[in-house]
This record gives structure tokens, sequence and C-alpha cells, in this order.
């Protein structure tokens, strides 16, 4: 059984900075994608930023050049350091793992999300 272990949400002032860990733990193979998504209340869930196996890495236009994310292949861990938080950043994060299956198929699983807050 695969179970994604998310950490470093909370409450920041804007301005601030935040690192979210999410570690996948269990029988997971041919991890891809790792990355992150949010949720704000009353919207669409959003990819805020992922990065592949091969070392790319693609950004929402919101959070270029304040967000970075990385991975520890080793540790099956995927992080998002965020700087300059803004109250628009308030929302749950979700972390994402996709585990390639064959050629054409890759699972997804989800972490149980982590609210991030963002005070003005």
């Amino acid at each position: 059984q695969v179970q994604l272990v998310e950490s470093g949400g909370g409450l920041v002032q804007a301005g601030g900075s935040l690192r979210l860990s999410c570690a996948a733990l269990g029988a997971i193979f041919s991890i891809d994608t790792m990355g992150w998504y949010r949720q704000a209340p009353g919207k669409q869930r959003e990819m805020v930023a992922l990065t592949t196996s091969g070392g790319s890495t693609n950004y929402a236009d919101s959070v270029k050049g304040r967000f970075i994310i990385s991975r520890d292949n080793a540790k099956n861990t995927v992080y998002l350091q965020m700087n300059s938080l803004s109250p628009e950043d308030t929302a749950v994060y979700y972390c994402y793992v996709g585990s390639k299956i064959g050629l054409a198929f890759t699972k997804p699983y989800w972490g149980q999300g982590t609210q991030v807050t963002v005070s003005s």
C-alpha cells in the first residue's frame, strides 16, 4: 500500500516562507512525475509545480520566481520551497506522485493535503 506523507504547512505572514515535504512510502515503483497542486476555497485544484524523473520542472505562472521544487529520488521525496508568500497562496496543497506502468499509463497518487494560510 502506498502512502504520501506531507508536512510543512501552516500559518505565515505575507512575505514569509514555508517548505513543504512529501514522502512516498510503501511499494511504489518507477516514479516519474512528482509535484504539488493546490486548491483554494471555491476554486478548482490547480497545478503549482511539477518535476520529472529526468529533472525538468514546470511551474504555474503565479509562482514562478517565488517557489522552487526539488526532489530526492533516493528518499522518494519531493519538496516545495515557497518564498515571498502572499494571501493569494492560501490553499490546501496536495502532493502528487505519478508512477509509470508500462509505456502509456501513469498511476496517480495523492497526498491528504496540507493547509497553507498566508495572513496579510
